[in-house]
């Protein structure tokens, strides 16, 4: 009777729910379709992609004839032929927009995300903390997965937990002393990539004197009217790969407790019979074909890797493919992870540097997943994510916040189960958004400017889109569409000055007021005046404490993150796991759990690249990393009672 009593409640929280879904991709699809199927009648999508070609793999709402449409329409058309009776409304929009306000989510019971990146998940967090509306959060990555529950007062907020945020390496890193593949994939991509094709405008580090005259002002990866293509290509190599070698060969004291670099020359590489003959086979190529470097080459098997001499004749190649076939876009051209030219450029260039630095070499197949931050997706994690959270959606309507769980899917069964149910835990009293807790900034007030406090804390860090700044009660900036000219030219003028010059002087012991009225989010940042940063370690110049900094260190590259895992993220887990698997309405002890940390520690060993760790998981829809709100290893926090 019981039992018959809670399907009935169950069933009648379903139907009498509205529920918003955000994000239509990988695990989206799957979870508009098994919404659909457990008899949700009101179901609104918001979703800001197009569909593309590589999403067709896992995204089965979608087919061929779909490319290019809009992601949350074509999947309410594809659920609509076998549930047409249910109310689907699509928006084609980013989640972001101001008509997406607080008032607009408190109209649901409550908000599932299914999102492909950090700022946009922080953002949804704020709106369902400030409409009180309860948010279940997903991601995958690969086989990896997890779901959570965030209810306001009830269970953690999702910024209660450390995320990653993007974080680059110092350009020495890059440029003089690589040490992993990556670091040569982030030279060759934002660097050299960046020099020859992109914006000629836009800084650069690379070293551009020439060994003739390195006093000219002349740059070297210019070329001249008359310079033919195959000299300036063979120029370019000897360049980036010899000379620049070279010149970093002179700094003696860099190398004293590193391997030296050797300089590596086109005569070198390759013979020069071979450069004559570089790329003979094009003649076969079919001029409607893109053109490729590895097709005018003979080269098929992409997950080959190429030795020394064919990297080289795929860098001279594909630079010439460049100004023979596509020179109209060259000085605007960004990378992209699915042009196979830009590709076949990076991956050649990438692995010469790699050689030279006695880096070990990487095939195109794993080169163009580093550069492009892709995860190989698996449909099958994302069917069931779908499927873990309509289970804690329907908890959330019946009001059963006792049952909720975070459930991580495994790779590698631990006690012959491969998903992982814990407890939520409680909101973090020291969380900045969900318990307004003062965050603390280090920065020397005499030099820095307002306008780097709001890029990199305010908007960075603490993720706040049209940002309102107060001392006091003197308002020194605001951010907004409806500002009269006046106030925009007065708050401009404000982003130039230091802090210790503003209208109302930030110094030590100062305490501003920072609001975003779209997230209706307010908080406090205490001022900590501080004369030296570390260049290396503060590369900022600024020190934020008392916020969900980051786990894991990043690479930012082109405004896209590759997580690169630290050694280790767990915090004393010893005596914190004992207390916590004593607490009763668990349904694994926490101590079993633990036994799976030979799962984890086994993904915890990555390669020098093109490995994640199990706290990283990904939103499989634009191969996006993001973390584990909760490592079920770590927890010095108070669980849910």
């Amino acid at each position: 009777m019981a039992a018959a009593t809670a399907a009935a409640s169950s069933e009648e929280a379903v139907k009498a729910a509205k529920v918003l879904m955000v994000g239509a991709g990988g695990i989206g699809c799957e979870l508009l379709k098994t919404l659909a199927l457990s008899g949700f009648s009101d179901i609104h999508i918001i979703d800001l992609d197009t569909i593309e070609v590589s999403n067709l793999n896992r995204q089965f709402l979608f087919r061929q004839s779909h490319v290019g449409q809009s992601k949350a329409k074509v999947a309410r058309d594809a659920v609509l032929k076998f549930r047409p009776n249910i109310n689907i409304t699509p928006y084609h929009a980013n989640v972001k927009d101001s008509n997406f306000n607080v008032d607009f989510f408190k109209q649901f019971n409550v908000v599932l995300n299914g999102l492909d990146n950090l700022d946009a998940r922080r953002h949804v967090n704020r709106l369902c903390l400030a409409a009180e509306v309860p948010l279940v959060e997903s991601g995958t990555t690969g086989f990896l997965g997890q779901v959570t529950v965030h209810v306001k007062g009830k269970t953690e907020c999702y910024e209660c937990q450390p995320k990653p945020v993007p974080k680059s390496y110092p350009v020495c890193t890059i440029t003089s002393t690589p040490s992993k593949f990556v670091h040569c994939i982030v030279w060759a991509k934002d660097l050299l990539f960046a020099k020859l094709f992109g914006d000629k405008n836009q800084g650069n580090d690379l070293n551009v004197h020439s060994k003739d005259d390195s006093s000219s002002k002349t740059d070297v990866f210019e070329r001249s009217v008359d310079e033919d293509l195959e000299q300036y290509a063979q120029r370019i190599y000897d360049h980036v790969f010899g000379y620049n070698i070279e010149v970093a060969l002179d700094n003696k004291e860099t190398w004293k407790n590193r391997r030296k670099p050797n300089p590596i020359y086109i005569k070198d590489a390759l013979p020069e019979d071979a450069v004559q003959q570089n790329g003979r086979s094009r003649d076969h190529m079919n001029e409607e074909q893109d053109p490729s470097a590895m097709v005018s080459l003979g080269l098929r098997n992409s997950q080959e890797i190429w030795s020394l001499a064919e990297n080289s004749r795929v860098f001279l190649e594909a630079l010439k493919l460049f100004f023979e076939k596509r020179e109209k876009e060259i000085g605007s051209l960004i990378f992209d992870k699915d042009d196979q030219l830009a590709v076949e450029f990076v991956t050649a260039a990438a692995n010469i540097r790699a050689s030279s630095f006695g880096i070990p070499l990487h095939s195109l197949f794993e080169a163009k997943g580093v550069a492009g931050n892709i995860v190989h997706a698996v449909a099958t994690t994302n069917a069931i994510i779908a499927g873990l959270i309509v289970i804690e959606a329907i908890k959330v309507l019946k009001g059963d916040y006792q049952d909720y769980r975070m459930t991580y899917c495994l790779e590698h069964p631990a006690r012959k189960m491969l998903l992982m149910p814990v407890e939520p835990f409680e909101p973090s009293k020291s969380c900045y958004v969900c318990s307004e807790t003062p965050v603390v900034l280090e920065v020397n007030t005499k030099t820095t400017k307002l306008r780097e406090v709001i890029e990199k804390v305010i908007k960075s860090k603490l993720g706040m889109n049209l940002p309102l700044i107060m001392v006091g009660a003197t308002l020194v900036f605001e951010d907004g569409e409806d500002l009269e000219e006046d106030e925009i030219a007065n708050y401009a003028l404000n982003l130039e000055k230091v802090l210790a010059e503003l209208p109302a002087p930030v110094l030590n012991g100062t305490t501003l007021t920072v609001e975003d009225f779209h997230q209706e989010l307010k908080c406090s940042i205490n001022i900590k005046h501080r004369d030296e940063f570390d260049e290396e370690k503060e590369p900022d110049g600024m020190v934020l404490a008392g916020w969900s900094g980051p786990v894991d260190k990043q690479i930012t590259s082109n405004g896209e993150n590759r997580s690169v895992p630290s050694s280790s993220n767990t915090e004393d887990v010893d005596g914190t796991a004992e207390d916590i698997s004593a607490k009763p309405g668990m349904k694994r002890k926490l101590n079993e759990i633990l036994e799976a940390k030979e799962n984890f520690d086994a993904l915890e060993n990555p390669s020098d690249v093109g490995s994640s760790s199990a706290q990283v998981v990904e939103d499989d829809d634009d191969d996006e990393l993001v973390m584990f709100d909760e490592d079920p290893r770590q927890s010095k926090k108070k669980r849910l009672q």
